[in-house]
């Protein structure tokens, strides 16, 4: 055999050797749930994304005060004891 055939012969064989690699690798990724594995994981990147805005906006929109009452007014009865009128 001359040089050409050898080389021609070599590549070929390196050629189907690297298909049948990058083809069982997909086999084996799809067996083994790769592609519903990544959608789940974008999935789980958008929820947390929407999570946080929506964290953010209710923040901004939630009232600092509640209205005119100034604090916590301490009873002077046991309710327990006594019920009010």
């Amino acid at each position: 055999m001359d040089i050409q055939k050898v080389a021609s012969t070599g590549t070929a064989a390196v050629v189907l050797g690297t298909g049948a690699f990058v083809g069982g690798n997909h086999q084996i990724d799809k067996m083994q749930g790769g592609p519903q594995k990544r959608l789940d994981a974008q999935i789980e990147e958008i929820r947390q994304v929407v999570r946080e805005e929506v964290y953010i906006q209710m923040i901004n929109a939630w009232p600092k005060t509640s209205g005119p009452v100034k604090g916590l007014v301490v009873p002077k009865q046991d309710y327990r004891q006594e019920v009010p009128k």
